[in-house]
């Protein structure tokens, strides 16, 4: 995510380093980087120019520490601004506690309205909600199928009209609907235009004027920086909603229209959509975001996802076999299920400190747990549970049954040694080392 502007954030910052304190001068010279840095990005030229002057008037004033170098305090006043830039503090979406709440959501076409809906669809449905998607969006073709093909993956009943074109009409009898099928959340995909006109902004307030939605969402391609801004300004301005979604930031993404649409439309950034699975949602969270844009990593977001995955009982049963040296290949295949539902590898690596920028060009392929578990999955109940009765002849058949080569089972099996190695090394060694991600921090 924003690898680039992380990578060329940390080059100009590399000027104050290796310096022995802060004069104007250095500080000057740095941030006339960053300020390139982030015009190239595509941030809004205002707020780039107010972001730098805050940045500078702060670090001026700043006395360096014996225990802080240059380097770190003008990291640490960068990140604090960006933090403010991107909004102090998440926004949690706004849903009644008692009733029906009515989420509407509003952008142009292609920025990925649709896909975003039922992303939130299932998002709070593993909340406990009862979820409605409506498909209000009449005009692109095949809309109303794309809503209710990801329905049907996510479980989600999607209401339309066939025979209606009028989508203030289909949105409001979609609340009758919810009512009757006992449904306390509403999600509208309304439709989008290639560009901002006068008709699609009166359709959009017709019908948030007739649902008088809970909460509106704006969703923007992040990949279209400074254009979605200015799409997302032009919207607030005829039809007011109450925070931004980005899209596709997992993508070729510049880093604009994060940083800009804050302090442009004054409204939180509430969602980040990543990657094309319907679970790749998160609340935005803007020193997180800070962090990984100063290449630091979030460590934070990374355990969360983790803890998501982790069952109670299943960690003691692991625990229990870490202790006892009985890791087989039916536990490696349940952590390997658990971290494919986190995301992707490159994202979930992305996540720690100091590794982002190093992985920007590297080749890395989640193919690999799929490959990994397709060939514990040809193994027998025997084999999985001791592994030392692999032979050459048991290798071959499950690299046949698993469409994989001989060497790539070599691979896992020799992968599969190191792992317990390194478990009965830790147990050996006072019997202490944390598992990733255990709720309360357990320690093994």
């Amino acid at each position: 995510m924003l690898e680039d502007l992380t990578e060329k954030i940390e080059r100009a910052l590399k000027k104050i380093t290796g310096q022995g304190r802060l004069t104007e001068a250095n500080i000057s010279d740095a941030l006339r980087d960053i300020r390139r840095v982030l015009l190239d990005a595509d941030v809004n030229y205002k707020v780039a120019k107010k972001f730098i002057d805050d940045v500078k008037e702060k670090a001026l004033g700043k006395e360096v520490l014996t225990s802080v170098t240059p380097g770190q305090l003008i990291t640490k006043i960068i990140f604090d601004e960006l933090t403010v830039l991107l909004g102090r503090s998440g926004s949690e979406i706004t849903l009644n506690a008692s009733g029906i709440s009515v989420i509407m959501l509003i952008g142009l076409q292609g920025c990925g309205k649709t896909t975003f809906g039922a992303k939130l669809a299932k998002y709070l449905k593993d909340k406990k909600r009862n979820v409605l998607l409506v498909a209000a969006d009449v005009y692109r073709p095949a809309a109303i199928k794309q809503l209710k093909i990801l329905g049907e993956q996510i479980q989600v009943p999607v209401f339309s009209i066939d025979d209606s074109k009028d989508p203030v009409k289909i949105a409001f009898q979609s609340l009758s609907y919810a009512k009757e099928n006992s449904l306390n959340t509403v999600i509208i995909d309304t439709a989008g235009r290639l560009h901002v006109d006068d008709e699609m902004m009166t359709e959009a307030a017709q019908i948030k004027e007739r649902v008088n939605p809970t909460e509106t969402l704006f969703v923007m391609d992040s990949m279209t920086g400074q254009d979605a801004v200015n799409s997302a300004k032009a919207f607030h301005e005829k039809v007011e909603f109450d925070g931004v979604v980005l899209t596709k930031l997992d993508g070729d993404s510049r880093g604009g229209c994060v940083l800009s649409v804050r302090a442009v439309v004054d409204k939180p950034v509430k969602f980040v959509s990543l990657g094309e699975k319907l679970d790749s949602i998160e609340i935005f969270h803007p020193d997180r975001m800070a962090s990984r844009i100063l290449g630091k990593g979030d460590v934070i977001s990374l355990v969360e996802k983790a803890q998501e995955q982790f069952d109670e009982k299943e960690a003691d049963d692991l625990e229990k076999k870490f202790r006892e040296n009985k890791f087989d290949f039916d536990d490696f295949l349940k952590q390997i299920k658990m971290i494919k539902k986190m995301g992707s590898l490159k994202s979930l690596l992305g996540m720690m400190p100091g590794i982002g920028s190093q992985i920007k060009e590297a080749d890395i392929d989640d193919k690999q747990l799929i490959r990994a578990e397709s060939v514990i999955q040809s193994m027998t109940i025997q084999e999985r549970g001791n592994p030392k009765i692999l032979n050459g002849s048991r290798r071959k058949r499950i690299a046949l049954g698993s469409g994989n080569s001989i060497q790539n089972v070599n691979r896992l099996l020799k992968q599969f040694e190191q792992m317990q190695q390194m478990i009965k090394m830790m147990n050996k060694n006072s019997g202490k080392f944390s598992l990733p991600g255990l709720p309360g921090g357990r320690r093994v």
